[in-house]
């Protein structure tokens, strides 16, 4: 029934964030018609959180080593804030070519992903 999860990353410059993602990540890419990318993301996994808040989504990357992943990435120009450990992991913020941001983190909670 379910075949997969598509998540939207809505940006001011989706030209230059794909790019990051396809270029930088090496996220493969298919053109889905008129130059239009979609991605294949790494294994997914999904929590659902209560708020009193407004709802809202987050999109978080994953590492395994977050201080050797952010060694590889300033290699490639991309800039990260400051780790900061939020008991469940290590987190930092990625900063896009658009200026936008998105969360990266090395968790410490048991994973819903298979790991290789």
């Amino acid at each position: 029934m379910i075949i997969g999860l598509h998540t939207l990353l809505y940006s001011k410059d989706a030209d230059k964030d794909r790019a990051f993602f396809k270029d930088v990540l090496g996220w493969k890419a298919i053109d889905a018609g008129e130059g239009w990318l979609i991605m294949q993301a790494p294994p997914t996994e999904m929590g659902v959180h209560p708020t009193e808040e407004e709802e809202h989504a987050e999109m978080y990357l994953m590492c395994d080593d977050i201080k050797q992943t952010i060694a590889d990435l300033k290699k490639k120009g991309v800039s990260c804030s400051e780790v900061r450990d939020a008991g469940w992991g290590l987190l930092t913020n990625i900063t896009l070519p658009s200026g936008g941001r998105i969360g990266m983190y090395q968790p410490r909670h048991a994973l819903a992903i298979e790991q290789k």
